[in-house]
Parts: C-alpha cells; structure tokens; sequence
C-alpha cells in the first residue's frame, strides 16, 4: 500500500479515493435492506445515486423518500457528509485521529484537496474544518427540527432537520419531500421563513471555502487583514447572491404573494451555486430565468468549499483580465494584488473545459433522447456544476445521457484540471520555443 501510495501522484490519490466511494456507495445501494421494497437498486440506479451523492449534486433518478429506505437514505447521507467535506481530507483526519503519522504525501494529498496554499499545518487545518462542519450542521438540524417535528412528528422530525443540514451545508441538494409530492423539493416551504434562512445560511457557509472560514477566525469581521482570495471570494459570493436576486424579484416572481416573492427571489439566487433545492418549479421560469441559473451553475461555488463548479474566483479572474485589457494594462489586479500570471492561464483552461463539456454534452443528450437542446443544457449545466436543479428530464433518461451526466458530475467535483493531471502525471522539460505575434479578436 505504502509502495502504490509513493508512486501515485496527488492528483491520482483524489480521483481514486473519489471512485473507490462510489463504487462502496454503488454496492451499498443495491443491497436489498437498501430500498423500501427489499429487492435492493439496479446497478445503473444504484451507481448515478452514489455518483449524484459523492459528488453533492443532488441529481436523481429514484425519489430519495419514497424509493430509498431509512438504511438507504443513512448511506446516502455518509456518502454526502464523505463528498462534501471531501475523500482525502476525511481520511487523512481519520488516519491523524488514530495516532498514526501522515506522511507527506498524505499532506500533499490534503492541502490539494482543500485548495490550501500551503501543506504548514494542513492536518491541523482538515481537524479542524471537519470539527467545524459537524458543529455548523448539528446547529442548522437544530434550528429546523422544530419545523420538521410539527409536520412529521418527533422521530421523523429530527431525522429530516439532519438529513437536510448535512445535504444542505454540503450543497447535495438531496431532500425528503418526496413524501409531499414526488421530486418536489422543498416547494411546500416556500413560504417558511425558517427553513429558508436555515438552508439559504448552510448553502453559503458551505460554499465560500474552508480557506475563508480560516480568515474568518483569525481576523473576525476585520475584513482589511482578509487574503485577497477570501475577498474575492466574499465579494463575487455576494454579487451573485444581490443581482440574481432582484432580477428573480422583478422579472420571475412578480406575480407571487409579496411574502414568497421575497424569500423565492433569495432562494432561487442563492440554491444554483451549487445546492440544488428548490422552492419553485424550474420549469415555470421563463427562457431568460432558466439562463440566467444555467451560469449561475456553472460559476458555482468558492475553491475548497463544498460546492462544485467553475469557481468565484476563476469568474474574478476573467473578469478582472478583461477589464485590464480594457484599461491596457500590463498585469491583472484585484483589490491592490497582482494576479500571477498562471492563475489567468488556469482561469481561461478552466473555462473552455466547463463550457465544452457542458455543450458538447447537451448536444448529445438532446440529440440521443429528442429532448429540446435547452432542457437538455439546464441538466448538463446542473452536473458538471453539481448543483441538482432538474426540469425533471433526469429520471427519464436512458442509459447513454445517464453515462454523460455522472462524467459530467464526476468531473465538476474532482475537478477538471486534477482529472488532467491525474491522467498525465509528470511534468516533462519544454524547449523555449521561438515567439510570434498572433492576432486577437
């Protein structure tokens, strides 16, 4: 183990700690204790729900109240909890807690999965977000429990406030309202000012990174001493929350009662990046509505956070380059900070990946099931952001779109450049090749 642990690289470790946990996820599922009739998932079922899970996209194929049993529901759950927090980091604190030593590789292994700048101290950083994600759930189960008690009673009331803290603050998007109405979401809350703040609060402490949170504790609201990542990250995160917002408020929800105008206008900008509960239906937004959550899916959450997705700070980054071209400066800044040059290189890779995946993937879905092209994007967008918002096309699929979707999700939440990397280990000498002008735009 030791020996194959030395020659794979990081990059490596992630992947297959995120593949060994679906396929456990997979034959965990299709025992027959697993499901509600006792005949246990088929495998196609059973491995894009452990996908979905791992992943925290919330994407399903079977409703997650009716189909799975309390076991099931439980692996669900571990699997989202493991997923979110992320594979190496939770077995790396795991093998700490133990008293056995973390090797360096095992370090290394750590600091890429938390997208940490440095390995100083990484164990102790992982123990401590691990120990702060538990807190931050246990208090948002807490706080709806009370909600979930009045309407399903006691013991069903305390299971539903955990499952949905824990999918919620690992932005899963896994719900269990089915009971309510299959594949509903949380559209019988709308109006629930509880649930709302609650979940809204776990999907944004979830996803501005644990990198962030770390700023947080040492600096407290003293927001000048923050890394310039953190106030990227904090600024574009609020950005995308406030305008969003509005335009649902004005354009979308202009017809509601003023009450679920407010708290729909909120959630609907807040749950695409990249939590996946939903209060209204995604299919009664107009063309526009529906665009305007596909990239917000696609920009997703914050670098290592919960949440999948391209990332605020490769948004900040374009961003922040297109305006330096626009000014013809040189370099490209952000809050007084010079951005190197490979974070605008990486931002851009970035980018053609998620746009080409997320294209190319509709396309094949829309033209294997006879889908409309845009029904088919909304879901594409939704996997490789692994956000979970659906028009409802998912369940449908056949085997081939089902293929693309859990690529798609896999993709969004390992992340694009670790499964480059991991494919093609090693970085070899590059001649310094002769230089020529080449015409832009």
């Amino acid at each position: 183990m030791r020996r194959m642990e030395r020659d794979l690289s990081t990059s490596q470790i992630i992947i297959l700690g995120f593949m060994a946990l679906i396929l456990l996820g997979s034959l965990l599922l299709m025992l027959p204790v697993s499901t509600r009739d006792g005949r246990g998932a088929n495998f196609s079922d059973a491995l894009f729900t452990a996908t979905s899970a791992v992943c925290v996209t919330g994407l399903v194929v079977r409703d997650t109240a009716t189909y799975w049993s309390g076991f099931g529901q439980g692996v669900l759950l571990l699997l989202i909890q493991i997923g979110g927090m992320g594979v190496v980091t939770a077995a790396m604190t795991m093998v700490a807690l133990t008293g056995r030593r973390v090797s360096l590789k095992q370090r290394t292994a750590i600091q890429e999965s938390l997208s940490a700048h440095s390995i100083s101290g990484i164990v102790r950083l992982a123990g401590t977000i691990i120990c702060g994600a538990v807190i931050i759930e246990l208090t948002g189960a807490a706080v709806m429990a009370p909600v979930f008690c009045r309407r399903y009673g006691l013991k069903e009331g305390i299971w539903y406030g955990l499952f949905h803290a824990v999918s919620a603050f690992c932005n899963a998007g896994f719900d269990l309202m089915g009971r309510e109405e299959a594949f509903s979401s949380l559209t019988s809350f709308a109006s629930q000012p509880v649930i709302n703040l609650t979940v809204m609060a776990l999907i944004v402490v979830g996803g501005i990174g644990f990198l962030t949170w770390e700023d947080v504790r040492t600096h407290g609201v003293h927001l000048r001493r923050f890394s310039m990542q953190s106030k990227v990250i904090l600024s574009v995160t609020g950005l995308l929350i406030a305008l969003p917002a509005v335009y649902f408020f004005f354009g979308e929800f202009a017809a509601y009662p003023m009450r679920q105008r407010v708290w729909s206008s909120l959630f609907q900008a807040v749950t695409p990046r990249t939590a996946g509960f939903n209060t209204t239906d995604q299919a009664a937004l107009s063309s526009t509505g529906q665009a305007l959550t596909i990239a917000l899916m696609l920009t997703g959450g914050s670098p290592g956070s919960t949440a999948g997705g391209m990332k605020t700070t490769t948004l900040a980054a374009l961003a922040a380059t297109a305006w330096a071209v626009f000014r013809r400066r040189e370099h490209t800044s952000l809050f007084d900070r010079r951005l190197e040059e490979g974070a605008v290189r990486t931002a851009a890779t970035v980018l053609v990946m998620y746009l080409t995946l997320f294209l190319l993937g509709g396309a094949v879905i829309s033209r294997a099931e006879a889908l409309p092209l845009g029904a088919c994007l909304f879901e594409t967008a939704s996997a490789i952001g692994t956000v979970g918002l659906s028009l409802g096309i998912t369940p449908t699929l056949g085997q081939l779109s089902r293929g693309i979707l859990i690529f798609l999700m896999f993709f969004g939440r390992a992340g694009g450049l670790t499964l480059i990397f991991a494919a093609l280990a090693g970085r070899k000498r590059e001649a310094l090749l002769p230089a020529e002008k080449l015409t832009i735009g």
